[in-house]
């Protein structure tokens, strides 16, 4: 089929249709059947990847449709090679959702990029380029790239990225609409930017590696974040911290047993070299705390755990500053982005001893152990400030689907940047 005219009713289908059949087609229209007043969103969403199985190209949505409903539907009708096929209902919602949709097609376009097609330096390349692109009045950066990492004491990025032939990078890219150099940075983010993850010399197995392309998750995130937030009509400066590495193997790669010196004097010995991301995120944390921002949020596709705790359904919310959670949360359900709060204390620091250095990146056991989402949280805490306030770890269990489900795509979902981009207009 070419393309639909999709409306949505509250009318059953016809008698010759099985009873909760959900969506029904005649010609070049289609209904969806929403008798019942429950999971009317997940619902939309089930109907969407039925007419996108069906080899429909492209959709108009006709009809009453409220926004959510119209956003449901083209987060589950979209596809890796299906994209800007939708025609919204003619309402005051259309820039709104044109909004979302550049936002969320950025997002998921970078984290399904092949590893062969972006490496570090590509990565903060793309994120800038696309910031620019929707104002490039306001959009300056600075980087550190190689070696110039450990000149300036960026220790962790430097160790996790130097067994790769292609360059790590920390990109500082900055957004300031008052046009004021002296004006004071209200937020920063900062980005795991892991173009490919084979788990160093803790190497993954095959099918852990497969999808490990998707581990720059976090940097797609938080950029896809403040380009809807600056669509959005955000007018505070804000600063993006993408850290960026290919995480390989090589006769230069960083190994078990090294402890690594971070510019804040903390030291860490690598017990797993596929505990990476936490090791590169704190540099990105340490620089966002020297700006003296009110608000940092971090995000990253970082444990396996918080994905074994929430499924891929929700992202896992953490901070020592627990109102700030609370409010997040509250973002994160007013933009219909599932996310739950998992425990994080002061002692979280602690989870992970070692007999070298002031921390181990981890537990030595596969998957961190028990808890390993929030000791991997009580480890980032250790590069902020000493009372984590205003600082929100997210941990993105639901950023990137190995297969497709009943409603939504396989590949990544860009779930984050709403509640994100929520936080730094409403922060």
């Amino acid at each position: 089929m070419s393309r639909l005219s999709v409306s949505i009713t509250t009318q059953a289908p016809a008698d010759y249709y099985s009873a909760g059949t959900l969506l029904s087609v005649n010609g070049q229209t289609a209904q969806i059947h929403l008798v019942s007043p429950e999971n009317n969103l997940n619902n939309i969403q089930k109907a969407a990847r039925s007419l996108e199985a069906l080899g429909v190209l492209s959709v108009e949505l006709v009809g009453e449709w409220q926004i959510e409903q119209q956003w449901a539907f083209a987060q589950s009708f979209t596809t890796t090679t299906k994209q800007h096929h939708i025609q919204w209902c003619n309402d005051d919602n259309k820039d709104e959702l044109s909004h979302r949709y550049q936002a969320m097609i950025f997002t998921r376009n970078v984290t399904n990029a092949t590893p062969e097609d972006i490496s570090p330096v590509l990565l903060a390349d793309t994120c800038e380029e696309w910031l620019a692109s929707i104002d490039d009045k306001h959009i300056s950066s600075k980087r550190w790239v190689g070696e110039e990492l450990k000149t300036q004491n960026w220790m962790g990025i430097y160790h996790v990225g130097r067994g790769s032939i292609r360059p790590p990078v920390l990109i500082e890219i900055d957004y300031n609409p008052t046009g004021d150099d002296s004006a004071p940075v209200s937020a920063c983010l900062v980005g795991k930017g892991i173009t490919f993850d084979s788990g160093g010399y803790s190497i993954k197995s095959s099918e852990g590696m497969l999808t490990m392309k998707c581990d720059m998750g976090g940097a797609a995130t938080v950029t896809g974040a403040l380009g809807l937030a600056m669509m959005r009509g955000l007018n505070k400066r804000v600063k993006l911290f993408l850290c960026c590495a290919e995480n390989l193997i090589s006769g230069h790669a960083y190994k078990l047993g090294d402890v690594i010196t971070y510019k804040n004097g903390t030291t860490v010995e690598v017990v797993n070299t596929d505990a990476e991301g936490r090791l590169v995120l704190a540099d990105g944390l340490m620089a966002a705390t020297e700006t003296g921002a009110k608000l940092i949020i971090d995000a990253a596709t970082l444990t396996g755990a918080a994905c074994v705790a929430l499924g891929e359904d929700y992202n896992a919310l953490f901070a020592l500053d627990k109102a700030l959670q609370q409010r997040v949360l509250k973002y994160s359900e007013q933009e219909f982005e599932p996310s739950w709060c998992l425990p994080l204390e002061k002692w979280h620091q602690f989870k992970c001893p070692s007999a070298f250095a002031d921390t181990a990146n981890s537990k030595p056991q596969k998957g961190g152990g028990g808890g390993g989402a929030s000791n991997a949280a009580g480890f980032l805490s250790r590069f902020v400030n000493e009372q984590g306030s205003g600082w929100v770890h997210i941990d993105l269990a639901a950023a990137y689907n190995a297969s497709g489900t009943a409603q939504m795509p396989i590949g990544a979902t860009a779930q984050g940047i709403r509640t994100i981009a929520r936080a730094l207009l409403e922060e």
